[in-house]
């Protein structure tokens, strides 16, 4: 099976050993990606709407790289640091995917990397 890198400067690049996304075969294996600014590398500033929006803009353009896009997507893992965002992040998640929705789960997690509240992974399959 063959595999190769998905990278793209419009989704921040990488913040330790690992790949924006990996694909293998006809399936895109996404990296955690939390709120940071491709441009700057800065965490964004905001709510958990602002943080949730510049996740799933990122999530997008390595999609795009991956010369897909969302629609695609068959799973989301999302792990925030408080379920009470969990109504927040479910609204914002509803602006970017209309239905059939992907599966999904949401964990609340103890602590993210650069003090983000929201990280998102995902696995896109091409058609």
């Amino acid at each position: 099976m063959s595999r190769s890198i998905i990278s793209t400067d419009q989704a921040p690049a990488a913040i330790g050993p690992y790949s924006q996304a990996v694909r293998a075969g006809n399936t895109v294996y996404f990296s955690g990606q939390i709120p940071l600014d491709p441009a700057t590398g800065n965490l964004v500033q905001g709510d958990i709407a602002l943080q949730t929006r510049r996740v799933f803009d990122n999530l997008k353009a390595v999609a795009e790289a991956a010369g897909s896009s969302l629609s695609a997507i068959v799973r989301i893992g999302i792990y925030v640091t408080d379920l009470a965002n969990f109504a927040t992040v479910n609204a914002v998640m509803a602006e970017y995917f209309q239905a059939p929705y992907p599966a999904r789960s949401t964990i609340q997690v103890s602590a993210l990397p650069k003090g983000a509240e929201v990280e998102v992974d995902a696995v896109l399959v091409i058609d």
